[in-house]
């Protein structure tokens, strides 16, 4: 199983997070699966950040191999979708950045890829989703906002990987983002209907 996102997919994001040019294709980066914490599970926040910040995400699940895949065909190799949560160790990923080292470690440390239930997918279907921390809405998007949609991002990641049954795709998160602290609650609704719950320990 592997975990794929993209970064910079929503536009209000990329200015939140000062960056100056919209990206020509999807941003991908990836997280190992040990990365993965499921639906109920505590996110307990990492000794070796003081900065980690939350990125509510739609999550998409493949559901089976391909690649190179074009991207008419694109919707038959997802079926499913939840709320998930890409952390971040902010200062960490700027410490790499700034010496031009990669930043898997402040992306893919253990536990950083949170995800809820999976939900059935329609094809076509318009997903609006909430973020609330602490009772308080901090994020709202829906699939009209992506710079890229759900087919283009399947297509561009099978020219490279092999998609296979089972992978995540965290497909970017909307403006809104921010830090966590040991007893915030994250909350993610879909059409005011709750999907995951994490309390950070």
């Amino acid at each position: 199983m592997k975990i794929f996102c993209v970064g910079l997919n929503y536009k209000e994001h990329i200015v939140e997070m000062k960056h100056f040019a919209f990206p020509d294709n999807p941003v991908i980066f990836m997280k190992p699966p040990t990365a993965l914490l499921k639906n109920g599970q505590a996110f307990f926040h990492p000794e070796f950040s003081q900065d980690v910040h939350y990125e509510g995400e739609i999550v998409l699940r493949v559901c089976k191999n391909g690649k190179k895949i074009d991207k008419k065909f694109a919707h038959k190799y997802y079926d499913a979708f939840t709320i998930g949560f890409d952390f971040t160790a902010r200062d960490i990923q700027a410490e790499q950045k700034k010496k031009g080292w990669p930043w898997e470690i402040a992306k893919g440390f253990d536990g950083s890829a949170f995800i809820g239930d999976f939900i059935p997918l329609q094809q076509g279907q318009l997903i609006s989703f909430t973020i609330k921390k602490n009772n308080q809405i901090v994020q709202q998007g829906d699939t009209s906002m992506l710079i890229f949609s759900f087919d283009e991002i399947i297509s561009y990641i099978s020219k490279f990987f092999t998609l296979q049954q089972g992978d995540l795709i965290y497909t970017g998160t909307p403006q809104g983002v921010g830090a966590v602290k040991i007893g915030d609650v994250l909350e993610g609704f879909v059409d005011n209907n709750a999907i995951v719950r994490c309390e950070i320990k």
